[in-house]
């Protein structure tokens, strides 16, 4: 991934606010804290980092401390950075703030157009030859004062190019595969909007006089507007969650778009979810990220994504991220043909013990080695399809194995359940988990409700 434009500073200095300057009528903070944090296209490169890509970086610093903290804190994420060097400061906003309000906003710059800088071009071209997706975040600071080159280039080298627009020339950005301008951007250059009809009219029109493949408009409260072609647009309503900060929430909208069109998602799929990562954003203080863990527990909440058949591999990462919130991670195993009152009422009380629930379940072959011939009655995948619409039930994932053991004890939870008449030393990967500080429980049975009395009881109707 290769993300270009203007790189900047955002330095934070923190503390209480009790008292009133006697020289001007202006509160005096007491600096307790200090932070710095990538801002413009940094950010963005740090949100494709939070979602697990190394993602190169070309733009414009001064040759400076600022330049030097920034490149420094970029790196430690992962994020390759070009920068050419000039001879004017760094970009760089420092943000006054005492009880999370922001006091004052002190910033430096010049206009790196002004000052004759020369984008790093070539290193820009090279980047673009090995990537997929491009991102130019204009910031309207003169690092990209030549969009419609780098696009040309970016395409040429067979690369989807994503812009996040500055100004009221938008033809600076023709031929862009998509452009993420705010509704006061959009109505800047077409003009006031009165309905979301005459937003995606005049959204399509824009959309094919910049030849461009998709245009998403942010609409802050009213959430999102993709223009697809001629009276074809998705509204996407707004998250509904209380807003502390959106700084740098367009951000973390074109990283996720750039993140998910990388992937191979559909752009339908893709502006849902920055839709919901924008929502996540806004709820934290200055320029920040939304981590991929962070969307898959959204996305788990809603009940899609992150919820339901898994793979060990995939389930292990989910629960190494659940378990990193400290949420308690339960798991179980067992056959669950026909599923029944008894199994849900189990399930139940399974799930009672912790946050997230991990039910293993035997593939046909090991049920048949179970419970003998005719077994099971329902085929694994339906019995893991049922077991995933349950609403104690977090993961599902199938084992071929005699026993789960081995997929315990790379799992590890941090609760091991049983029900019947189990002893704990007989329960299938209990020692792995107790070896690793978890717990092995034995919970209640059941009598009367299990799946052989219901076949025996249809086998009796049916004689």
């Amino acid at each position: 991934m290769v993300v270009a434009g203007d790189v900047m500073l955002d330095r934070y200095w923190l503390g209480p606010a009790s008292r009133i300057s006697p020289e001007a009528p202006v509160p005096v903070v007491r600096v307790r804290d200090a932070e710095d944090r990538p801002g413009g296209a940094a950010n963005v490169a740090l949100n494709l980092a939070a979602l697990d890509i190394s993602p190169v970086l070309v733009g414009i610093a001064g040759d400076d401390e600022p330049a030097d903290k920034l490149e420094t804190l970029l790196q430690q994420s992962a994020v390759e950075c070009l920068f050419g060097r000039s001879a004017s400061p760094t970009i760089t906003k420092l943000r006054v703030l005492s009880r999370n309000q922001q006091l004052i906003r002190l910033d430096h710059e010049e206009d790196f157009s002004l000052a004759g800088d020369v984008f790093p071009a070539e290193e820009f071209a090279r980047a673009c030859g090995s990537t997929g997706v491009v991102v130019l975040s204009d910031y309207a600071k003169g690092t990209l004062r030549e969009p419609v080159e780098l696009i040309r280039t970016a395409r040429e080298a067979g690369a989807s190019v994503l812009v996040d627009p500055k100004g009221s020339n938008f033809s600076r950005y023709a031929g862009a595969t998509l452009l993420t301008p705010n509704l006061r951007e959009f109505e800047a250059v077409v003009g006031a909007c009165q309905t979301d009809e005459q937003i995606v009219s005049r959204g399509a029109a824009l959309r094919t006089e910049l030849s461009l493949d998709y245009l998403l408009i942010t609409r802050g409260d009213r959430g999102m507007t993709l223009i697809l072609g001629d009276d074809n647009a998705v509204h996407l309503a707004a998250e509904t969650r209380e807003v502390y900060d959106v700084t740098g929430a367009g951000d973390t909208v074109i990283a996720t778009l750039a993140a998910m069109l990388a992937a191979g998602a559909d752009i339908v799929a893709a502006a849902t979810l920055a839709n919901i990562a924008a929502g996540l954003v806004v709820r934290k203080l200055g320029v920040a990220t939304v981590s991929r863990s962070e969307l898959r527990l959204e996305l788990h909440r809603r009940g899609i994504g992150g919820r339901g058949l898994l793979n060990e591999s995939e389930l292990t990462e989910f629960v190494r991220e659940a378990q990193a919130r400290s949420e308690r991670v339960v798991m179980t195993n067992g056959c669950f043909d026909i599923l029944h009152t008894g199994h849900v009422a189990y399930l139940e009380e399974a799930k009672s013990l912790g946050q997230r629930l991990i039910v293993a379940v035997n593939d046909d072959d090991s049920v048949r080695k179970l419970k003998g011939k005719g077994r099971p009655i329902v085929p694994l995948e339906d019995r893991m399809s049922v077991l995933a619409g349950l609403a104690a039930v977090d993961w599902v994932v199938p084992f071929s194995e005699d026993t789960p053991e081995e997929l315990i004890c790379r799992v590890l939870p941090d609760v091991l359940v049983k029900g019947g008449d189990y002893q704990v030393d007989e329960i299938a990967g209990a020692a792995c988990v107790q070896r690793a500080g978890g717990e092995v429980r034995v919970l209640s049975f059941r009598e009367g409700r299990s799946t052989s009395s219901i076949i025996e009881r249809i086998r009796r109707a049916l004689r």
